[in-house]
């Protein structure tokens, strides 16, 4: 698989491999301590005869050992990320003890500037500010126990290195924190976007469940009065087709009280069509001319043979789903005609709702919908209680395109 740039997949994730930080600070502490060492080397031990001064400084050889508290102070920087207040001290002292020897020191003293910069981006910007100050005052004391008898433009240039590690890491630090803003408010937007997802499609099976009540209900006290008049009329009938009744009648009545038992919770007395009867596609003529008023030029097209009763369930999802797609076509399709057609076969009838609008967005990768649409998901949630399949996305002439196929073995 290769990714939208032509990269390999091995690719991308090696060019955003990296280090682990302590290694990082370890080749970090180590490169400064070799360049700072040798440096003050260099300054003490100059390679040409420059005199007894040498850029406003005294030449004094300073002894090997002392070359140690360089470094210190340099190898110190290991642990600036973890204990950066102690880092920044060690980095001074180091420096100043090598400083009061008499050793030229300009070369260590890029050393606490960059402990300062890791102290800068973990306080507050006034604490950062104060230990700007203290390590610029100390390294001026480097500067004037040295072997200095001029002030030089490095002495000068010493303000502006502190000014940068200071500045340079409370920048840092504010766009830290700006990041980790942004990302916590992403993850909050999200978990409250996928709350709010959860939260409709809880809502859509609800209304779904208690729909599905009032079928089921129905259907179960057809079937008990039925049974119970087929009961009294049939009185010479074998004794075992009148238990068979009997039996029949026992149980819807008892499913159908155990069913309200359960479902009743979700009837919401304040509902006001809460014992209006359920829709179906009998209803469909009274949609499509709402929708048409709506400014949806809507047409219906029918073929094959409707069964004389559609399974309660069926009928049901079938009209919610066919509302949904009209429903979405009048409010995203913008200037737009619609085709409403139901198909009925032998096992299965199909609904395909289409119009003639801008279609799905072009972000979607291939008419799929995304996740969170709340409509596409009742009319998924529709389909799925019924037995049966929705298909959404581009139709093949432009425009939006569901596509319903409920199976209709319950009518058999």
């Amino acid at each position: 698989m290769v990714s939208t740039y032509g990269f390999a997949p091995g690719a991308i994730s090696g060019i955003r491999w990296r280090l682990p930080r302590l290694v990082v600070d370890i080749v970090l502490a180590v490169i400064v301590t070799i360049i700072t060492v040798w440096g003050c080397y260099s300054e003490s031990n100059p390679s040409f005869d420059s005199g007894p001064i040498y850029h406003g400084n005294v030449i004094v050889s300073s002894p090997g050992w002392a070359y140690l508290f360089v470094a210190a102070a340099g190898l110190a920087l290991i642990w600036r990320r973890r204990h950066p207040k102690a880092v920044l001290a060690a980095s001074v002292v180091g420096v100043l003890a090598f400083a009061l020897l008499g050793s030229i020191s300009y070369a260590a003293l890029v050393i606490p500037p960059i402990a300062l910069y890791t102290v800068a981006l973990t306080v507050p910007v006034y604490e950062a500010v104060l230990q700007g100050l203290v390590t610029l005052a100390a390294l001026a004391v480097a500067i004037v126990a040295g072997p200095a008898v001029a002030v030089t433009s490095g002495d000068i240039a010493l303000v502006g290195l502190v000014a940068v590690a200071v500045l340079g890491g409370i920048a840092s630090a504010n766009r830290r924190r700006y990041i980790e803003e942004v990302r916590a408010r992403t993850e909050l937007m999200e978990r409250t976007h996928q709350e709010k997802t959860r939260r409709t499609v809880d809502a859509e099976r609800l209304r779904i469940a208690r729909e599905l009540h009032d079928v089921v209900a129905h259907t179960m006290s057809t079937i008990n009065v039925q049974a119970g008049v087929a009961a009294y009329v049939a009185s010479d009938l074998p004794p075992n087709a009148a238990n068979a009744l009997h039996a029949i009648k026992t149980a819807s009545k008892d499913g159908l009280r155990e069913l309200r038992a359960i479902l009743s919770v979700l009837r919401q007395v304040d509902e006001p069509d809460s014992n209006q009867p359920q829709p179906g596609l009998s209803r469909l003529d009274a949609l499509v001319a709402g929708v048409i008023a709506a400014g949806l030029p809507t047409a219906v097209v029918t073929t094959g043979q409707p069964p004389v009763v559609l399974p309660p369930a069926v009928d049901l999802a079938a009209y919610r789903i066919v509302q949904e797609s009209l429903t979405n076509a009048i409010r995203h399709a913008g200037p737009a005609t619609a085709t409403v057609e139901i198909g009925y076969g032998a096992r299965e009838v199909t609904l395909r709702v289409t119009d003639t609008g801008w279609g799905p967005p072009v972000s979607w990768p291939s008419g799929e919908p995304p996740a969170s649409g709340h409509g596409v998901i009742g009319m998924q949630e529709r389909a799925a209680a019924a037995g049966g399949t929705l298909d959404v996305g581009r139709a093949r002439a432009g425009g939006f395109e569901v596509t319903a196929r409920l199976p209709l073995e319950v009518a058999r």
